[in-house]
C-alpha cells in the first residue's frame, strides 16, 4: 500500500500538467513524424551498452528539422532500477524546409538517469528521472526531466515474452532558470514484439514547448524499431 501511495502525487503532477496542453493544442494542427531507431547491447544480465539516433520532420515526412544521435551504458543493481549514463550530439535546424541552415543549435549533451519500475496488477508503472548538461551553439544550459509512464502488456505470452504493449507517458522539462518549466510531452504508444531480439513501436506524441528555445510545439506520428541483443554468457543467465 505504501508504495502504492507514493506514486499519487506523481499521477497528479502528471494529470494537472494535461491542462497545459488542451488550450494550446490548436496551435499547430500540421502532424509531423519522429523516427526512432535503438540498439542495446547485453554484456551481462545486469551492465548493458546502448545506442538510439532519431530524425524529425515537422510535416508527415518533410521539412525535417531535428536529428540526433547519442549512447551509453546501463547497469541494472536491483529489480526495478536502472542507472544509466549517456552523451549524444543533437543538432536543430531552421524551420520552412529539410535542413535548412543555418542550425538554430548544435549541441553536445552529457545525460546521467535513474528508471524506476514497479507492477499494480497487470500495470507496469515507470519513472524516468534525467539531469541534462547541455553544451550548446547558444551556450551551456542545465535541464531536469520527470517522465511518467504506464504500460499494459497483454496478448498470449510465447518464448517468455509478451507480443503486445500499450503505453501513455507524459514527461516534463525543466531549467534552472525562471520561469523553470520548459516543455510537456505526451504519448500514447502501440508496441509489438516480434522476438525477444526485436519489437516495433508506433504512436502519437504531442509537444508544448512554454520557452521555445530549440524547437517548437508540434503533433508527431512516431515509429519506431528497437533491437535487444546479449552475449551468450548474458543470455543463458536469462
Amino acid at each position: 500500500m505504501k508504495r502504492i501511495s507514493s506514486f499519487l502525487p506523481c499521477l497528479f503532477l502528471t494529470v494537472l500538467s494535461l491542462g497545459f496542453l488542451r488550450p494550446l493544442h490548436a496551435q499547430n494542427s500540421s502532424l509531423g513524424s519522429w523516427n526512432i531507431f535503438q540498439v542495446k547491447y547485453g554484456i551481462t544480465d545486469k551492465l548493458s551498452l546502448f545506442g538510439e539516433a532519431q530524425l524529425r520532420s515537422l510535416r508527415f515526412y518533410t521539412h525535417f528539422h531535428y536529428y540526433e544521435y547519442k549512447g551509453g551504458i546501463e547497469y541494472k543493481p536491483l529489480p526495478g532500477l536502472r542507472l544509466a549514463l549517456g552523451a549524444g550530439d543533437y543538432d536543430t535546424y531552421r524551420e520552412g524546409g529539410n535542413f535548412v541552415t543555418p542550425k538554430n543549435n548544435d549541441e553536445f549533451r552529457l545525460w546521467p538517469q535513474i528508471q524506476l519500475s514497479q507492477t499494480l496488477g497487470k500495470f507496469k508503472i515507470e519513472q524516468r528521472y534525467r539531469a541534462e548538461f547541455r553544451f550548446t551553439s547558444n551556450g551551456y544550459r542545465n535541464r531536469f526531466r520527470y517522465r511518467l509512464a504506464l504500460l499494459y502488456p497483454f496478448g498470449k505470452e510465447k518464448n517468455g515474452f509478451t507480443p503486445f504493449q500499450l503505453s501513455v507517458s507524459n514527461e516534463l522539462f525543466f531549467t534552472n532558470r525562471e520561469p523553470y518549466f520548459e516543455r510537456n510531452r505526451l504519448a500514447f504508444n502501440f508496441n509489438y514484439r516480434l522476438s525477444k531480439q526485436l519489437s516495433f513501436m508506433a504512436g502519437y506524441l504531442h509537444q508544448f514547448d512554454y520557452r521555445i528555445n530549440d524547437e517548437t510545439g508540434r503533433d508527431f506520428l512516431q515509429l519506431g524499431i528497437y533491437i535487444e541483443l546479449k552475449r551468450n554468457s548474458a543470455a543463458k543467465k536469462q
